[in-house]
């Protein structure tokens, strides 16, 4: 993932990037199953009247320029169909300027033979930044009353940390599709496709896990290290398990345009040995789709809606009157209740806002463009992309310090933006800016936020 703070007057190419598409294949190696949930998509492509030669195949050199990382350049590629249809490889590393590098990689959905239905994936990076911020301090040390805890509602953009330090993380993933429903005969799901649409028309299903739709259960094993130089009290370091079920029942799951996507979910401090603090944390997410067909322009018109809230039974403040307050058994600032970054509350940084309690709604309006810009440019042609679409979306969120509605929607924050995305590869890569009260960001990131 790369992002770009623009801040006061919207310029997002103040930073100077190079290869705009081509830097998507950091966030399309690293960040390959960072949807809205943990649940990866399984599932093979058909291509029906195409020469299918490396058309789910992705590797491209790539260049970009911020203001923080300097100037960089690198080189990343992914690979479906190693060994197993729906089995994903990729890996990706730049350097340059400013002290930065960093080296990503996994394996997606190898699907175990003695055991079909269970998969099971394994990805990391390791990273260095010249610049790390995190709003976080009163899990640490006890912070002044009278002042807002960093990352509530309430508090300043300017209450954080902000140091150079490494950035690194591994999760190891086991996904078992149960056998009810369509898993009951299609354990992979297969697409038949032209130009990266469906040929198939889909049939829409009522909601009934028992007879239509895939249910899949995950055990999540997941580990975070972020560290800030000169800030030895400061750490994102993160060992946490996370159970969960999802079930989906959409036509196409890189780009759904009617069904619907439930994800409900429980993780917790996973360091038996060695822990700080025993924090749970509760989520739910919900996805709903509506196919509002072609126009004289648009392949596709679709609209999407998201809705997630979360909450952590384990959070607590001790309220000392003499040394302030100190927030206790709470999921680190980089988990748990938090809103901003590239999926949710795009228009804030990373984890800006964190609590015990959130509630999040967004709405996108997806325009597939029946034009292909680069069809006939050939030396573009190893980007693989078979259709652009255009995406306006709203975004609204809160936290709170309990799960109260009406804390929770009485000073609900905004963002809006706009996005241009691809189908490339066989994988969606995407471009957002979106516009907040706090500045703006423009994101590079892979798979459809929801």
């Amino acid at each position: 993932m790369i992002f770009l703070k623009v801040g006061g007057l919207i310029n997002p190419f103040e930073n100077n990037i190079v290869g705009v598409v081509m830097v998507c294949v950091i966030s399309l190696v690293s960040f390959s199953s960072m949807a809205a949930t943990p649940v990866s998509s399984k599932y093979v492509l058909e291509r029906i009247n195409e020469i299918k030669l490396n058309k789910n195949n992705l590797i491209i050199p790539f260049a970009f320029n911020t203001e923080s990382m300097g100037f960089n350049m690198g080189v990343g590629g992914v690979f479906q169909g190693i060994g197993q249809e729906q089995l994903k490889v990729g890996a990706a590393a730049y350097s340059g300027g400013a002290d930065s590098y960093a080296l990503g990689g996994g394996v997606w959905n190898y699907q175990v033979e003695s055991i079909e239905r269970l998969f099971i994936s394994v990805y990391g990076m390791y990273a260095y930044y010249p610049e790390n911020t995190a709003y976080t301090g009163a899990e640490y040390y006890p912070y002044p009353n009278g002042i807002p805890i960093p990352g509530s509602s309430s508090s300043s953009s300017e209450q954080n940390i902000q140091a150079s330090g490494f950035s690194n993380w591994l999760d190891i993933k086991l996904e078992y599709i149960l056998p009810i429903g369509t898993g009951k005969s299609e354990i992979i799901k297969s697409y038949r496709v032209s130009n990266g649409l469906l040929v198939d028309l889909p049939v829409r299903h009522q909601w009934n896990p028992f007879e239509y739709g895939s249910t899949t259960i995950i055990m999540n094993q997941f580990n975070r290290y972020q560290s800030f130089e000169n800030e030895d009290q400061i750490s994102g370091d993160l060992h946490a398990i996370e159970f969960g079920v999802q079930y989906d029942n959409t036509d196409f799951y890189p780009n759904p345009s009617m069904g619907s996507r439930q994800y409900l979910s429980f993780s917790g401090d996973g360091n038996l040995i060695d822990s700080d603090g025993d924090w749970n944390f509760i989520q739910l997410d919900v996805s709903k789709y509506f196919s509002m067909g072609q126009s004289q322009f648009a392949s596709q018109r679709i609209l999407a809606f998201n809705l997630w809230t979360g909450y952590s039974p384990s959070w607590s403040v001790n309220n000392d009157s003499d040394s302030g307050r100190l927030v206790e058994n709470s999921p680190p600032y980089n988990e748990g209740a938090t809103l901003g970054g590239w999926n949710r509350m795009r228009g804030y940084d990373s984890y800006r806002f964190h609590d015990k309690a959130s509630l999040y709604l967004s709405g996108e309006y997806r325009y597939t463009l029946k034009y292909n810009p680069i069809t006939n440019v050939n030396w573009l042609s190893f980007l693989n992309v078979d259709w652009f679409q255009l995406v306006g979306f709203v975004e609204v969120g809160e936290v709170a310090s309990d799960y109260n509605l009406k804390e929770l929607t009485s000073d609900m924050k905004m963002d809006v933006g706009v996005s241009l995305r691809a189908f490339a590869g066989g994988i969606v890569v995407r471009t957002d800016l979106a516009v907040s009260n706090e500045g703006a960001n423009l994101w590079f990131m892979v798979n459809q936020p929801f």
